[in-house]
């Protein structure tokens, strides 16, 4: 089908490497992290109706929900995760899982950057066509979106003109209800769900917790709660120990004084599965709905929540958690790194083209000063010092040093002086070859269009490789690894949850992977208007990444007392 029949036109996966992409992120970040104290939407979304919702599930109380986030990235990637959701049923590992009564979006539905044609494109239509109306034999799903750092790059201007303050809004065959980037929403069998919107992780504003705190009067000692967060902040916490302090917060000052307890933590914006227990909840990570994937060998084995290090006189009582599964492996994890060689000269095309053009200059600027009388002159070359220093301070920036108060935070500095003298050396190298070749001795502008066609392309590809070679380096210090995937944008290895909660109140969660996603669609229009425009045409089969987890409830009491 083309975009005109479809509604919106299929995007490529997003080039992480691209420069101009790199310095508009950059940018944007910067200016929401300065500005967005000033200009935080929250706080006018204070004027928005503040209600809760409810989802009682079927008539005897049972309920289907699902959870996917880091979607709006590629075509393939993001369609093959809506397809799987929107269809009546899938039967994983033998068996039947209904599809969820309520989808639940856990942040980053769009990237690069937030605007409405990327949500269009990359979100809104593969799901419309994932599922185009209501499911004709039963009630409409509803759609809740927690916004992640991608979605308020813009200021949560587009996500909230996408998922709240419409009037019967709705994305395909869901329905959208909330008038916040924020939500409450009662579950069936004393179970609730709270999402909140930290934005970029800083803290939560005043009207956001007078919200929660009106729906948390209806909690009480026998109600759980299910926590939804932008970003798994107990991973990020092992290093920098503040990053939980918020949830930390929200958890003592609303829900804690209730008497109920918090079993579940999800959240998405690390893009991979995994899945810490300890003794009184589940921490999830599940961001595979479609952006590229993150190594999983690198999680830390065990966690302390929230971290001994803390500067919160009053935070609670800190408790291990333990990794107890991933997706991928971490055989899985550890192999696909070496595809850094292969990958990312091809998938950031404009990356290895800005190297070969930096690269090209200070080859000639290294010609240059080697052509000049004296030593002095040689070394201080005016063109030649601009490009090195360039050079360094490029390979430093890109190892992203955190501040100097922080741990180990000398490697990013090393890692990046390292690299940027490789580069130096390869451009060195490639001036002693250039010296060798008749080229240089042509009329000019003859030499320069040489190098600019011949030399070029050859060194774009050296310096690249020789990027891949830090890269994969790099991470085995923990520097980088989130740019060795990136640079590879593999689309593979995506999950998703599909959480259940029986009339008997037991919440159990099926954590659903899919290891090679879809590249080859058939278009199917003669079908029920509920059903999905384009069919895969390659296997598409969803497993379980792990045995279904009870949180809570008869069941999980049954099962804690096997032997």
């Amino acid at each position: 089908m083309e975009p005109e029949q479809l509604g919106f036109t299929p995007q490529r996966p997003v080039g992480w490497l691209a420069p101009l992409l790199l310095l508009n992120t950059g940018l944007r970040t910067l200016m929401a992290i300065l500005f967005g104290a000033y200009l935080d939407k929250r706080e006018l979304q204070n004027a928005l109706p503040g209600d809760a919702f409810t989802q009682p599930g079927t008539a005897d109380g049972e309920l289907w929900f699902d959870y996917v986030a880091d979607l709006g990235d590629g075509f393939h990637a993001t369609y093959s995760v809506a397809y799987l959701l929107a269809q009546p049923q899938l039967e994983v590992d033998g068996q039947v899982l209904p599809r969820g009564q309520v989808l639940l979006m856990g942040g980053d539905q769009v990237y690069p950057l937030a605007n409405g044609d990327g949500y269009e494109n990359r979100t809104k239509g593969p799901y419309r066509a994932a599922l185009p109306e209501p499911p004709a034999d039963g009630p409409q799903p509803t759609l809740f979106a927690l916004p992640g750092n991608h979605d308020w790059y813009d200021g949560l201007t587009a996500f909230l003109r996408l998922f709240a303050r419409r009037k019967d809004g709705h994305i395909g065959g869901w329905r959208t209800q909330q008038y916040r980037s924020y939500f409450a929403v009662e579950l069936p069998a004393n179970w609730h769900l709270f999402a909140i919107d930290e934005q970029f992780g800083a803290y939560i504003d005043d009207p956001q917790l007078l919200y929660f705190e009106e729906a948390a009067r209806k909690l009480g000692p026998d109600d759980r709660v299910i926590l939804m967060t932008p970003s798994p902040v107990w991973v990020k916490a092992a290093k920098e120990p503040d990053r939980y302090d918020a949830v930390d917060y929200f958890i003592r000052t609303i829900l804690a004084p209730t008497g109920a307890q918090v079993r579940l933590l999800v959240s998405g914006d690390l893009h991979h599965y995994a899945r810490y227990t300890g003794e009184d909840r589940d921490l999830i990570t599940c961001g595979g709905g479609g952006a590229y994937l993150v190594a999983t060998h690198n999680l830390p084995e065990q966690l302390t929540v929230p971290p001994k290090e803390t500067l919160t006189r009053s935070a609670s009582r800190s408790r291990d958690y333990k990794l107890v599964s991933r997706f991928p492996s971490v055989e899985e994890s550890k192999r696909l790194r070496w595809g850094v060689f292969s990958k990312v000269p091809i998938r950031n095309a404009g990356f290895a083209t800005m190297l070969g053009i930096i690269q090209t200059l200070t080859m000639l600027a290294m010609a240059g000063a080697a052509s000049q009388g004296g030593t002095l002159q040689r070394l201080f070359s005016i063109p030649l010092v601009i490009m090195l220093l360039l050079i360094l301070a490029g390979t430093v920036l890109f190892a992203q040093p955190p501040g100097a108060d922080a741990a180990k935070h000398s490697r990013h500095w090393i890692l990046g002086v390292l690299h940027g003298f490789a580069q130096i050396g390869l451009a060195a190298a490639g001036t002693w070859v250039w010296f060798h070749l008749p080229f240089r001795n042509w009329e000019w502008p003859g030499p320069l269009i040489v190098a600019a066609i011949l030399y070029g392309p050859v060194i774009a590809y050296l310096a690249t490789q020789l990027l891949s070679l830090y890269l994969l380096i790099a991470s085995l210090f923990d520097v980088n690894t989130n740019e060795l995937f990136a640079g590879q944008g593999i689309e593979d290895a995506k999950s998703f949850l599909r959480m259940h909660i029986s009339p008997d109140g037991t919440l159990t969660v099926h954590a659903i992977g899919i290891d090679k996603i879809c590249h080859k669609w058939v278009a199917d229009p003669d079908n029920t208007p509920d059903s999905s425009w384009l069919l895969p045409q390659e296997p598409l089969t969803p497993h379980l990444i792990e045995p279904p987890i009870i949180i809570d409830g008869p069941a999980a009491a049954d099962s804690s007392q096997l032997p």
